[in-house]
């Protein structure tokens, strides 16, 4: 029976009764090819536009054996690297060649794995006989609970979080929540600074001019611990067309209260947070809230005769040391109200009346 080939490596199959005096040859030839299959490096320097073909030759030392490739030269076309169809092996193999083209390592008649135009990495991949497919070991999505062992460095790429995604401690409690909005494009940029100047965090984006919002959650405030300084700002106004004589103020939706409907009696006004919130529980002790009241006056003048913090009456310390006793004909009068609280809903509240004709 005469000698036969492996279907994968192409070594020589030694049949009984042949080969005297040459098997050890062919022996060493075959465990030289399994060293080179184990341990092998070849550095392929391939075709600009056509590729290169790996080779397996029968009974010798041929480059599609070696277990790790790196594919070099300038390219300049998108190429294929082929690995004859039945070889079914593994392989790494580095993208070393230079020009934005992409690479495809592929059997003769099947698929394979692509290298992007930018993507000069290095892939684990193994041909079942029929395609190439990617390991995909060398992503960390392979990888369920990967550690870095160093400094992250994305070498210029995005870091993409799918919505809803976190980063958190290593408790596993988030400390950033990510949620995508679609065809989003604004968003924010953190830059770092130099000796002498404030870091800063900005809304960027395709709009020429965008908010940035801070949002607590509930009724809870935006804090700013330190000084503050304010280049420019805009109040809430709630504007309202309709009179009542029983004025709610929401400190926790607007700053200012506009009444474009003249008033038709004298009216009382009763500070709250919101319809479903207190004063008092949206405050902490030693806080003040400041907001404005704004009513219309007719040929009939009437006026702000009861003040109330959450539906209960409070006697407030007016500006000029009394209480007003009427309103101001024609006039928008314009009412203020700081209230502070000094305890568990406990408040002293400064008021003050001024006419705007």
């Amino acid at each position: 029976m005469a000698n036969s080939t492996s279907a994968n490596l192409k070594l020589t199959v030694q049949a009984t009764g042949e080969n005297s005096g040459t098997w050890g040859q062919i022996t060493n030839t075959n465990l030289l090819i399994l060293e080179q299959a184990i341990g092998g490096y070849s550095a392929i320097t391939v075709n600009a536009t056509t590729g290169a073909t790996l080779t397996f030759s029968n009974g010798a030392l041929s480059n599609g054996k070696d277990q790790v490739i790196k594919l070099t030269g300038t390219i300049t076309g998108n190429i294929n690297v082929t690995i004859p169809d039945s070889v079914e092996k593994t392989y790494i193999i580095e993208n070393g060649t230079t020009g934005a083209y992409t690479v495809t390592v592929k059997t003769s008649s099947g698929s394979g794995v692509t290298w992007g135009t930018t993507d000069k990495g290095t892939k684990i991949v193994y041909s079942n006989g029929t395609d190439v497919v990617d390991t995909n070991l060398t992503k960390l999505s392979s990888d369920y609970t990967p550690t870095l062992s160093g400094i992250l460095d994305t070498n210029g790429n995005d870091i993409v979080v799918d919505t809803g995604g976190a980063i958190e401690d290593d408790s596993n409690n988030e400390y950033i929540k990510f949620v995508k909005t679609a065809s989003a494009v604004n968003e924010i940029s953190i830059t770092n600074q130099a000796t002498g100047s404030a870091p800063s965090i900005a809304a960027t984006g395709d709009d020429t001019n965008i908010d940035f919002n801070l949002t607590p959650k509930g009724i809870g405030r935006v804090t700013l611990n330190g000084n503050g300084k304010i280049q420019g700002l805009a109040e809430k106004v709630l504007v309202n067309g309709t009179f009542t004589s029983n004025v709610n103020v929401d400190t926790n939706t607007q700053a200012v209260q506009l009444d474009t409907a003249a008033a038709t009696a004298n009216f009382t006004v009763n500070l709250r947070g919101d319809g479903s919130n207190s004063l008092d529980s949206s405050m902490d002790v030693g806080e003040s809230i400041t907001v404005a009241y704004v009513t219309k006056q007719n040929a009939t003048a009437y006026y702000n005769t009861t003040v109330q913090v959450d539906g209960t009456g409070v006697t407030p310390v007016w500006q000029g040391g009394s209480a007003p006793t009427g309103g101001n004909v024609s006039s928008n009068d314009v009412y203020t109200y700081t209230a502070i609280k000094t305890a568990a809903s406990t408040f002293t509240v400064l008021a003050a009346q001024t006419q705007f004709a």
